[in-house]
């Protein structure tokens, strides 16, 4: 039939909502803002695209949405770059990420991309493949007058409020000065962000005049502590329009638009946002701690009303620090997500060794005799001689990242990996002695050891029991989620009356028959993080929100719930029950010490910005020592009384 061309229903339909669509923005966009002149629109604006949240998964319609912006973007638009503003994947995996960067490849335009929390947090890899896959993970370029930077946000492999890595700080703080800038990053920089103020107070002296990010899924005008900020839609369509945004930046000034795009065209919306963008100056006051007024959680002053809790030591790394440590009679040993081993003074935090390992370590080191074992980003499990500065006694090779914990029992190391195998070595020589294949999802955490089973949970909704002389599995027990981010793999499992334990981001507790795998009950209230009392009659949780309670294992009721002064809490740290209290570490920086027996308040003290790793305790006469880190690399030793 030539000269006829066939054009459906549907996208007439479709083209007439465009139309309106486009008559009530340029009805409801027209007009010029106050510091925004018409002199100034008429000049040729630098362009580019900023593209966030694609949430790319396997099988899923996030990789037609991705494709379809990359093709709207290669075929329609003229712009001088593209950006990718985090959330690139759903999970973090390397399944997932291999699959993005091959869409993305295609894009026929320069591009930066950087990472969101959902790339950082469930990560197989520890970000390693991230890393690898795009090779940076902060950029800085300069084009059209302007300077364009852009860093990572975390929270990198524990589930806490996003936090700028320390090593990003320094290098934000150490930008070259005077260079007018346009700042990204996948996170809004206000209190979702830990050291938000922080932040902001090096964005201003590096002259950043607008911000840009993701997260919230949806078009928002911010402020940044007096930088204009905007956060760009989500590029999946949730069945209707996939999009972006179109930025174009004059020398002065500002528009955002929404390109909107279907299945087969696009349309650019008109400016939904304008501003003049100038110099700005840090008028924001800090108290002596370096908070600002706005801080909205609990701060340093909290520490004067709880004097009986004393900072023996405190230093501070200069790369984050994502796990817990390991302590000697004299030494403890930390590792940070940069890949460093680190022994310090237990006496006075002084540096005794360093060790450099080819990965992101987010592993806690475990300690058997002089043999420290950690597991690394780089697919290794190396062990170290601490008696000869960390030198390496050997290394074990996984197929994947290893971003587990090790537990050391009579000579022999159990830990998981990202490859789908449970090992059991042998701690003098790093030999093979057994190898569970059968792991679904990655393991992250330590898992719990008796003389007759072995327990740990996976990103696969599975919680595993092996035999632990042989690796033979006993059973495994499936939470009944559809999710995997709903799964037992932060917590560590406990086990009293006969039962395990552990909690589910779904924040519940599950108590499962220790000998069938059967599930017996379940508590509402809690999320990753549970304990365990001294004597082991007591399971201990905390909810997200403001309270902690005992439980009787046996018959799972509460002994006593009590509000714990945290707020919002996700930290997945374990809960610690030592001298008749019970330690919380939270994720903004604070530990908190109810009465183990009551649940009475007894006092708070804030460590740092941010979450609280794994603690080491140490009974000393009638005190505890209690070495903290935070995910900000502070490292810090406590003296507390016991609680009698």
């Amino acid at each position: 039939m030539t000269g006829v061309r066939f054009v459906s229903p549907q996208w007439e339909r479709r083209k007439a909502g465009i139309m309106m669509i486009l008559a009530w923005a340029l009805l409801l966009g027209g007009g010029t803002p106050p510091g925004f002149s018409q002199d100034t629109r008429a000049q040729e604006p630098l362009r580019f695209a900023f593209i966030t949240d694609v949430h790319v998964s396997v099988g899923s319609p996030s990789v037609e949405d991705l494709r379809r912006c990359i093709r709207d973007l290669n075929e329609d638009m003229k712009v001088d770059f593209v950006v990718f503003g985090g959330d690139i994947t759903d999970f973090g995996s390397d399944e997932e990420l291999s699959l993005a960067k091959g869409l993305i490849d295609s894009l026929e335009h320069e591009h930066y991309v950087l990472a969101g929390n959902h790339d950082a947090n469930w990560s197989e890899s520890g970000c390693n493949t991230f890393l690898r896959t795009f090779g940076y993970e902060t950029f800085n370029f300069e084009k059209g007058g302007w300077r364009f930077i852009g860093c990572n946000s975390g929270p990198d492999m524990r589930m806490a409020p996003a936090l700028v890595p320390h090593e990003s700080m320094v290098w934000l703080e150490n930008l070259e000065k005077d260079r007018k800038t346009v700042f990204f990053n996948h996170y809004p920089m206000d209190s979702s962000v830990l050291n938000y103020f922080q932040v902001t107070r090096a964005l201003k002296k590096a002259d950043v005049r607008f911000g840009i990010g993701g997260h919230w899924h949806r078009n928002a005008a911010l402020n940044y502590g007096g930088i204009p900020a905007v956060l760009g839609r989500s590029g999946l369509s949730h069945g209707s329009h996939s999009g972006y945004s179109i930025i174009n930046l004059w020398q002065d000034s500002v528009t955002v638009s929404e390109r909107r795009v279907y299945s087969c065209s696009g349309v650019t919306l008109p400016p939904w946002y304008k501003a003049h963008l100038s110099p700005v100056k840090d008028t924001v006051s800090y108290d002596r701690d370096g908070l600002p007024a706005d801080y909205p959680w609990m701060g340093y002053d909290v520490n004067g009303k709880y004097p009986q809790v004393k900072e023996l030591w405190s230093i501070q790394d200069e790369y984050n620090i994502v796990a817990g440590s390991a302590i000697s009679k004299n030494e403890a040993y930390y590792t940070t997500s940069s890949g460093y081993v680190r022994a310090v003074s237990l006496r006075d935090g002084h540096p005794l060794w360093s060790v450099k390992l080819p990965g992101k370590v987010f592993s806690t080191p475990a300690l058997g005799g002089h043999t420290l074992v950690v597991g690394c980003s780089d697919s290794y499990i190396y062990a170290l001689d601490t008696r000869k500065k960390g030198r390496v006694i050997w290394k074990t090779k996984a197929d994947r990242s290893v971003v587990a914990s090790p537990l050391i029992r009579d000579g022999r190391v159990y830990i998981g990996a990202s490859d789908g195998v449970f090992r059991c070595l042998d701690l003098s020589s790093g030999r093979v002695i057994w190898k569970f294949e059968g792991v679904e999802g990655h393991v992250v955490s330590t898992p719990y050891l008796d003389s007759g089973q072995l327990v740990f949970g996976s990103w696969g909704r599975k919680l595993y029991s092996l035999d632990p002389r042989t690796g033979a599995p006993q059973w495994v027990w499936t939470v009944n989620r559809g999710s995997r981010m709903f799964s037992p793999a932060s917590t560590v499992p406990l086990k009293a009356d006969g039962k395990i334990f552990v909690a589910v981001p779904d924040r519940k507790v599950y108590a499962i028959d220790a000998a069938t795998g059967e599930q017996v009950y379940v508590v509402d209230g809690g999320r990753d993080a549970i304990g365990q009392s001294e004597d082991g009659g007591v399971i201990y949780s905390k909810t997200m929100f403001s309270k902690a309670y005992a439980l009787d294992p046996s018959t799972g009721n509460k002994l006593w719930e009590k509000n714990d002064r945290t707020g919002y809490e996700i930290a997945p740290t374990a809960l610690s029950q030592k001298g008749g209290m019970l330690l919380i570490p939270t994720d903004k920086g604070n530990l908190i010490a109810l009465d183990a027996t009551t649940g009475e308040f007894l006092w708070a003290h804030k460590i740092s910005l941010a979450l609280v790793n794994p603690l080491s305790i140490t009974p000393k006469g009638g005190t505890l020592h209690i070495l903290s880190s935070t995910m900000d690399g502070k490292v810090t030793l406590l003296e507390v009384p016991i609680h009698n």
